[in-house]
């Protein structure tokens, strides 16, 4: 059995009570970073399960070593370092693998901080586009100046590094469209949660003002 269980993306009390039910049955963990999910595991008093480390720079053989262990009988319990597994991160190649071998799957829902920053953006959020991490060089300018005709509000992730080049860019892109709102998420559940509501016409103001601590989540409001 493979579980896919989402895990909290800042506030302990966000972890679920099937969550933690499963994380105690399993027999192993599978997340990106041990040291993330070990130190997760210790709050949770769950500090002995095996944990396996599987990432975006693991080898391949480390899938079919796991395919093995789940053919073996083993239950192994699927994590990221926040957040759903799966979403921006490599945990899909597991879960494919898995599907395609017959070996059962179950997910255990749960936060996401995309969704999160959806739902606290006031934005109509019955139709969107999930666009992850923006592309750091090729494609970029392509997919912002395509901001402009989507009729669909955008979500997207941004590092702490990348923020204020991202919202100049945007607001470039954008500078047709002055009034086009935009929200930026960051610290979504955390101590220092902040929800900024703006116009493009104002991005640069706010990435001068933004804090640069923290995961930021962008929202664009449709055409």
């Amino acid at each position: 059995m493979l579980s896919i269980v989402s895990t909290p993306i800042g506030n302990l009390g966000d972890i679920t009570l099937r969550a933690l039910e499963t994380l105690k049955k399993c027999d192993a963990v599978v997340c990106e970073d041990t040291r993330v999910t070990g130190q997760l595991l210790k709050l949770l008093n769950l500090e002995k399960k095996e944990l396996i480390s599987c990432h975006g720079y693991s080898d391949p053989k480390k899938v079919d070593d796991l395919i093995r262990r789940l053919k073996d009988g083993r239950h192994l319990v699927l994590v990221s370092d926040a957040g759903t597994p799966g979403i921006s991160d490599p945990g899909y190649a597991l879960v494919s693998r898995a599907r395609g071998e017959g070996i059962p799957i179950e997910v255990i829902p749960g936060p996401a901080a995309f969704l999160a920053a959806l739902s606290a953006s006031g934005l109509p959020i019955n139709r969107f586009v999930y666009l992850g991490f923006l592309p750091m060089k090729k494609g970029r300018q392509t997919l912002l100046k395509s901001f402009t005709d989507e009729e669909r509000t955008i979500v997207f992730y941004e590092s702490v590094h990348r923020i204020g080049k991202t919202l100049d860019e945007l607001a470039e892109a954008l500078k047709e469209q002055p009034e086009r709102p935009v929200v930026i998420a960051r610290e979504l559940t955390k101590m220092h949660e902040e929800i900024v509501s703006t116009t493009a016409a104002n991005l640069p103001l706010v990435a001068q003002s933004v804090m640069k601590k923290g995961e930021f989540v962008v929202v664009v409001g449709a055409r």
